[in-house]
């Protein structure tokens, strides 16, 4: 008889050992879609702009679900939105915990290092995602190398990264405007217009791609289209230090044509 109770006893503590597992589970799989439902808006916010919003949102997701690989990559990318690289490592490395090969955070890792003048941290992360075959735009960090290495002033790898970019996409701004400064720090000018030029042609409104077309064009002594691409700078650009610095130059170069 007492051994039957005692059958009972242990059939009742394993149900509601089991029942309680089942209500466990069924509240974090509550709280983990939950957290998703916190990242997707979020990840709206950011795309609007509004980065301070999104990052409520996110830091809501992590309170339920901080495992979330996705989640530590946009609490990253909104911190270094904010100008808060020191913030945004942590979180990118934390994503690369739970994931080591999710290659958008490990380039972000790179961005983060490079924020802070620390090129060759850089260089370890953006070299690590050209390997990666899966990676969807191997243009980005093949151009960010390029930028780290124009950094370091050692212009030949510069222009071999840029390169590499442009063969991926032969239109990539990026890659165009960083290759074009890499040509007129190696005085070749000549290279430099035409990389910059293209660049412009992209992106006929950015007031640094008519800066460093004036610097080139002076260089290849074409004084005259030097002082329009510096004006056109201050058009553009009003009031800023970039346009006051083009307006010097501009003035530099006048009397030459």
């Amino acid at each position: 008889m007492k051994r039957t109770w005692l059958m009972v006893v242990v059939c009742i503590l394993a149900a509601s050992l089991l029942l309680s597992c089942s209500k466990n589970k069924v509240e974090r799989e509550k709280e983990i879609f939950q957290a998703a439902k916190y990242r997707e808006l979020g990840e709206l916010l950011f795309k609007e702009g509004k980065y301070t919003a999104a990052l409520k949102e996110f830091l809501k997701a992590e309170a339920l679900n901080p495992d979330d690989h996705l989640l530590q990559n946009d609490l990253g990318l909104t911190y270094m939105y904010r100008r808060k690289p020191d913030l945004a490592i942590p979180r990118f490395k934390k994503a690369l915990e739970l994931k080591d090969d999710y290659s958008p955070a490990r380039n972000n890792l790179g961005n983060a290092y490079a924020e802070k003048g620390q090129w060759d941290k850089a260089i370890e992360q953006y070299e690590i995602v050209t390997q990666d075959l899966l990676y969807a735009t191997p243009q980005y960090p093949y151009s960010n190398l390029g930028l780290a290495y124009y950094e370091k002033k050692d212009y030949p790898r510069s222009e071999k990264y840029y390169l590499e970019a442009l063969k991926i996409e032969k239109d990539f701004f990026m890659a165009l405007y960083g290759i074009g400064k890499t040509y007129m720090a190696m005085d070749r000018a000549p290279e430099a217009i035409q990389k910059l030029e293209a660049a412009e042609g992209i992106a006929p409104d950015e007031p640094h791609v008519h800066f460093e077309l004036g610097k080139a064009y002076t260089m290849n002594r074409q004084y005259k289209k030097g002082y329009e691409a510096y004006k056109k700078v201050v058009s553009l650009d009003p009031g800023t230090p970039l346009a006051d610095r083009a307006d010097l130059e501009a003035q530099k170069i006048k009397h030459l044509f």
